[in-house]
């Protein structure tokens, strides 16, 4: 079997792909966007622009390395060139922070990850609408604007600012809201800002002490999750299981125990 590229030739790629997506998007929401669909719930929308950029970002991909494989939030998986096993596959959120993006507001972004073997290697998250960049490669570390990133060193879980998110379907939402009003007396307050793979960067370069949410895919955490780790953040899920759809929890090493501890005791992955 061929040899992957090196994790920085990825990045690279990577990067350039995403820049140009996030133009588009911004140029798009510049003109006005509308929402084309819902997903699992009528809030869970989907907008033009989420749709067209994905197109953008596998079209790119594939004329640069068509052999590859690509996993798209909105399409699924991209259809490829050869029928051998891919060892390379992009994992992308075309627009994470959809409903942000729908509003406005400034805390979306494009989010491209690559895994060689099953292990993401690199990844790229671009806000749309500053222009923020984080990127990582796997043991080359987490970096925005040429500094490298570190996480908090934050130790009393009393005085941590931990962002977390919630679903759509509005049964798992009560459950969420029940987790955090048991969980805010004892940090020093929740955010909620609404865009997964960013959130995990914001908490990589230390503007937030620590993540957690239920019902994370693979696109919202791919790229942002290796910049978060890179960062220095323990990333995981609940009771030993691999951070997933049922549980992320991304903190610095002193508080990711204490974390953890207590959202398994509110029972945080359970519910719908």
């Amino acid at each position: 079997m061929d040899s992957a590229p090196p994790p920085q030739e990825l990045l690279e790629i990577a990067i350039d792909v995403a820049r140009d997506a996030a133009a588009t998007a911004h140029r798009m929401r510049a003109e006005g966007v509308s929402v084309a669909a819902t997903k699992s719930t009528v809030t869970d929308v989907v907008t033009a622009a989420d749709r067209a950029v994905e197109r953008q970002i596998t079209d790119a991909l594939r004329r640069l390395r068509p052999d590859d494989a690509v996993l798209g939030e909105e399409y699924g998986a991209a259809e490829r060139g050869t029928d051998a096993p891919a060892r390379v596959r992009w994992i992308v959120d075309p627009i994470d922070g959809t409903v942000n993006y729908l509003y406005g507001l400034p805390h979306c972004g494009v989010s491209i990850a690559a895994e060689v073997d099953g292990e993401v290697v690199a990844g790229v998250v671009r806000n749309i609408h500053t222009g923020d960049e984080w990127t990582a490669t796997l043991g080359g570390g987490a970096w925005r604007d040429g500094r490298r990133l570190r996480c908090s060193t934050e130790t009393d879980l009393g005085q941590a600012l931990v962002i977390t998110g919630f679903g759509y379907d509005p049964s798992r939402r009560a459950h969420q809201a029940r987790v955090v009003a048991e969980l805010i007396p004892q940090v020093r307050d929740i955010r909620r800002l609404g865009a997964a793979a960013v959130d995990l960067c914001v908490v990589a370069e230390g503007r937030a002490d620590a993540y957690y949410e239920k019902g994370l895919a693979a696109w919202d955490q791919a790229a942002g999750g290796l910049v978060a780790a890179e960062a220095g953040l323990v990333i995981g899920g609940l009771k030993g299981l691999a951070p997933g759809p049922d549980m992320v929890i991304a903190a610095p090493p002193a508080l990711f125990g204490p974390l953890h501890d207590r959202l398994a005791e509110l029972d945080a992955s359970g519910g719908p």
